[in-house]
C-alpha cells in the first residue's frame, strides 16, 4: 500500500464531553484503533483537528519504522488526505511527501475485510 492509501483508512471515531474538577468542560476525541491517537480541548472543532494531524503523524512515523499501520477497513476512495494534511497543520514536508504519487514505504499486507 502506499503512504495515501494508509492514510486514507477510515477510523473508529470515539468522542465525549467531560467536566474537570474545576467545573470546566474538555472534548476528548480518540480513534481506538490507531494505538496512542487521541486529543482533547475545550472545543471539539479543536481536538478534531488535533486528532487528525496526530492521525496523520502517527501513520508517517510507523511506516518511517517499517511498520505497517492497523487497516480495519479498506482505503476510501474519494477522499483527499493531502488537503486534510495541510488544513490540520502537518508540516509542509510531510504535505509533499502525501502528495508523491506512488510512493510505496511498507510491504503490502495481507488484507480481508
Amino acid at each position: 500500500m502506499r503512504l495515501i492509501d494508509y492514510l486514507s483508512v477510515p477510523y473508529r471515531l470515539e468522542a465525549q464531553t467531560v467536566e474537570l474538577s474545576d467545573g470546566s468542560w474538555v472534548r476528548l476525541v480518540a480513534y481506538p484503533e490507531l494505538p496512542g491517537c487521541a486529543a482533547q480541548s475545550a472545543v471539539v472543532e479543536d481536538a478534531l483537528s488535533e486528532l487528525e494531524h496526530k492521525r496523520i503523524e502517527i501513520i508517517v512515523s510507523m511506516i518511517r519504522a517499517g511498520r505497517a499501520p492497523p487497516v480495519p477497513r479498506p482505503p476510501l476512495t474519494d477522499c483527499d488526505p493531502t488537503w486534510v494534511a495541510s488544513q490540520v497543520g502537518v508540516s509542509h514536508e510531510l504535505v509533499a511527501l502525501i502528495d508523491r504519487e506512488g510512493l510505496t514505504i511498507v510491504p503490502e499486507q495481507q488484507l480481508s475485510f
